[in-house]
């Protein structure tokens, strides 16, 4: 064998070596990212609650997302990305108002009433209302398991709304189903919005399109919330809740989601949706003393088990 053939022979060697590390390693930066994305998003409707209790719906709504655009303008352009939004701004701000201005304002509606812990469960949802847009959009029609799963997710939906868990001490039953009705039009809004970037902002920079939505809720929500501004000045508190819900668990979920993405795929990924829940029923029992009870604990694994099969993550039957 020649000098050449062995150089290469070790070279070859040496770059198996470290694709296989690599792969060993992957496994668990994803995990972390997984764990990290529940840990901000779970801790999103804490923060929500905190501030829309000061500032209203839509003015904590537009303090959250234009926190977000500022966070995130600096990285688009540090890793020149501008360009990419100058080129599809239009889409990215119209799936800003469906991604972040709508669903924002109205999960922040609808903690007024209700409990993080419970908004945290109805939000589980979004995958279910993103398998339905893309099956009246793209004519994916969910069968056999899939479709049972869409029927089991939104009977746990209804037996939350059917009882009056999960209500601030103040509020009453019709005030909760208002606010369940807040959160699954939340949820609509999501998954119209992944259709939607599916079909218009397909290979775009993930960088660009969370800026540019970003930039589009704020115009979105910059007038009523100016309309709805709070007579008295919000304390820091409420300031600070809101600047951590902009930078941490906007901004910055953002580029873990879809780094996730890029690591372990679009179906990893998603498992996201179950951790969110517990986080949020960890961070409102020690924090805001929430009390669960066996009923909304009942109802979200019946919302979980909906989600599972709804989006194939759980197959029954499959061999492995």
């Amino acid at each position: 064998m020649s000098g050449r053939e062995c150089t290469a022979g070790e070279a070859a060697t040496t770059e198996r070596a470290a694709t296989a590390t690599k792969t060993a390693a992957q496994p668990k930066g994803w995990l972390v990212d997984l764990l990290l994305l529940g840990a901000l998003w779970g801790a999103s409707f804490l923060f929500m609650r905190i501030g829309a209790a000061e500032f209203g719906a839509l003015p904590a709504a537009a303090v959250r997302v234009s926190v977000a655009a500022l966070f995130l303008l600096p990285l688009l352009f540090l890793r020149g990305q501008a360009g990419a939004l100058r080129q599809h701004w239009k889409a990215s701000f119209v799936i800003g108002i469906l991604n972040s201005g709508m669903p924002f304002a109205l999960f922040c509606f609808a903690l007024l009433t209700i409990n993080t812990s419970l908004a945290a469960v109805v939000n589980a949802t979004v995958p279910m209302f993103g398998a339905l847009v893309a099956w009246a959009w793209f004519k994916e029609r969910p069968s056999g398991w899939r479709l049972v799963g869409l029927a089991i997710g939104f009977a746990g939906v209804a037996m939350l709304a059917s009882r009056n868990a999960g209500l601030h001490a103040d509020a009453d039953g019709h005030a909760a189903t208002w606010a369940v009705l807040a959160c699954l039009g939340a949820c609509l809004c999501y998954g119209i919005a992944a259709s939607a970037t599916r079909r218009h902002l397909g290979g775009v920079p993930a960088l660009a399109t969370a800026t540019g939505s970003q930039i589009g809720a704020t115009l979105f929500l910059a007038l009523p919330a100016l309309w709805f501004w709070p007579a008295r000045m919000p304390s820091a508190r409420a300031w600070l809740a809101l600047t951590v819900l902009g930078v941490a668990c906007t901004g910055l979920a953002y580029i873990l989601f879809f780094r996730l993405i890029e690591r372990a795929g679009p179906a990893r990924a998603l498992t996201v949706t179950f951790l969110v829940p517990v986080f949020a029923v960890f961070y409102g029992t020690v924090f805001l003393g929430e009390h669960v009870t066996a009923w909304m604990l009942l109802c979200a694994a019946v919302i979980v088990c909906g989600v599972a099969l709804s989006t194939g993550l759980v197959k029954p039957g499959k061999q492995a």
